[in-house]
């Protein structure tokens, strides 16, 4: 028996040096020496396009992969449009269109009866846009159908949904404060745009009390009419059977000239600024620095996309790796430029430090902008900013409700419908050359906005080494009682 194990030991010591002999004998491959197939094309499906007698613009792709439908509504509108006094408008007025229920039915029984159904109805409205959406089994089309047409035809604005949507609006801007990051990107953008923009401004007590259901009865008179919508539709349907439900359910709305002024325009100069936020209650700097961003339809907008990959882009971007890994400096470092469709965006370098790192780390974060513009990046880097956005692309199509919805935005804002493809076919192009060419033209790291919200007497050295310092007030105006 003792023999019999020895000789199994032996047999397995054997068997394992064998292993390794191969295993030296073949050659290991490195990460960088693997090789991928290309990837296959994107095959997009015909998104029907059709316009109703009275405006409406409806865009149709048909997906008979499950028994349900989405509908997603587009309605030119937005905060922009609402008066300084009367800020939170329009957000109320997206709300309390579906909360407060329709002429017919309160907001509960339409609660009531879209869980009968297992649908859903929401409404909104944001900054440039208000929305409207359906989601509903392809049996419940008929009903899902009547009830958002009469949500958006024939809001009641009931008086008791309008304050239950001020309290809320009141809440939270009580507890607007009490998020530092939150702070922190609030006040930068108030520095990019301005204060009174309509690109950064935000609600108060005051403009919350001056609202009254006559506002929000006017708003959406004003914007909430067919020609001024439009309908992306996707599911399990037929087409035309889909266009004349559609047609039927919004009988009797009106079309009317619907009178917009200009989107108002960014007024911004570059310059260098220093900000405080005092923020006696907590042990880090949150840290923003930067200036205004771009439009997405600038021609160097491609290239901006892989210099900002290669700058900010997660894990494998320079301030992750110089400034969390290398310095040590901060477990949270982010970054981009960003590019809006209709108005600028905004490029901005921040992280989270101890206090008394602040200083160091707001030059470290300087000098990593600085070294964008000074020299080419890697061909390593550019290849994989290139891929890391090439190999995510096709989830940009992982549903033809996306799909439709990206050609409403497409259509909202005045880009051709293939822009998406565009912006593939030129990132492709993108060369180390144009990296360095766009860094310089629209990185101005001599002219950073710097805002820091923290303790400035725990910093390592005063914010006054980087220029004159302004402090920011935050304190919330009490309501008038």
């Amino acid at each position: 028996m003792k023999g019999r194990k020895l000789y199994i030991v032996r047999f397995f010591v054997l068997l394992f040096c064998f292993a390794l002999l191969s295993c030296s004998q073949q050659r290991l491959t490195g990460y960088r020496d693997l090789k991928y197939p290309r990837l296959g094309d994107i095959e997009i499906p015909k998104v029907e396009r059709v316009t109703l007698s009275n405006g409406m613009r409806l865009f149709l792709v048909e997906d008979h992969e499950l028994p349900l439908i989405s509908i997603s509504a587009r309605i030119r509108t937005g905060s922009i449009y609402e008066p300084a006094d009367k800020i939170g408008l329009a957000a109320i007025t997206g709300a309390v269109t579906r909360t407060g229920g329709t002429t017919s039915r309160t907001g509960d029984e339409l609660d009531e009866e879209l869980e009968r159904i297992a649908a859903s109805v929401e409404t909104g409205i944001g900054l440039n846009s208000g929305s409207a959406s359906m989601s509903v089994l392809k049996e419940d089309i008929d009903t899902g159908l009547a009830i958002l047409a009469d949500v958006l035809m024939n809001p009641a604005f009931r008086q008791d949904k309008i304050m239950l949507a001020k309290i809320q609006h009141r809440s939270s801007i009580a507890r607007r404060n009490d998020n530092v990051r939150a702070i922190a990107g609030r006040e930068y953008e108030k520095l990019i745009y301005g204060p009174d923009s309509v690109y950064a401004r935000h609600t108060e007590y005051a403009t919350i009390d001056n609202i009254s259901r006559d506002d929000l009865i006017a708003f959406h008179k004003r914007f909430f009419r067919p020609n001024n919508v439009m309908l992306g539709v996707s599911g399990d349907f037929g087409t035309k059977e889909m266009i004349r439900k559609i047609e039927k359910a919004f009988e009797g709305w009106q079309k009317a000239d619907v009178i917009l002024p200009p989107i108002p325009k960014v007024q911004y100069e570059f310059k260098s600024t220093v900000n405080i936020v005092r923020k006696e209650d907590i042990n880090q700097s949150n840290i923003y620095l930067g200036h205004r961003g771009g439009l997405m339809n600038d021609p160097d907008y491609f290239a901006l996309i892989a210099m900002n990959r290669i700058l900010g882009g997660g894990f494998t971007g320079r301030l992750f790796k110089n400034i969390r890994s290398r310095e040590g400096l901060a477990y949270s470092v982010y970054g981009t430029y960003s590019a809006n469709y209709d108005f600028p965006g905004v490029f901005y370098v921040g992280c989270q430090t101890k206090s008394e790192s602040t200083v160091y780390a707001i030059r470290a974060m300087i000098n990593e902008v600085k070294k964008m513009t000074e020299s080419e990046v890697t061909d390593e880097e550019l290849a994989l900013a290139k891929e890391s956005y090439l190999n995510s692309f096709v989830f940009n199509f992982d549903s033809k409700g996306e799909i439709v919805r990206r050609l409403m935005i497409y259509e909202y804002f005045g880009y051709p419908e293939d822009f998406l493809m565009k912006t593939k076919a030129n990132i492709e192009k993108v060369t180390k050359a144009d990296v360095l060419r766009v860094a310089c033209k629209h990185l101005r790291p001599d002219k950073l906005q710097i805002l820091t919200v923290g303790r400035p007497q725990d910093f390592d050295e005063p914010l006054s080494v980087l220029g004159p310092v302004r402090e920011i007030d935050i304190t919330i105006p009490e309501p008038e009682k």
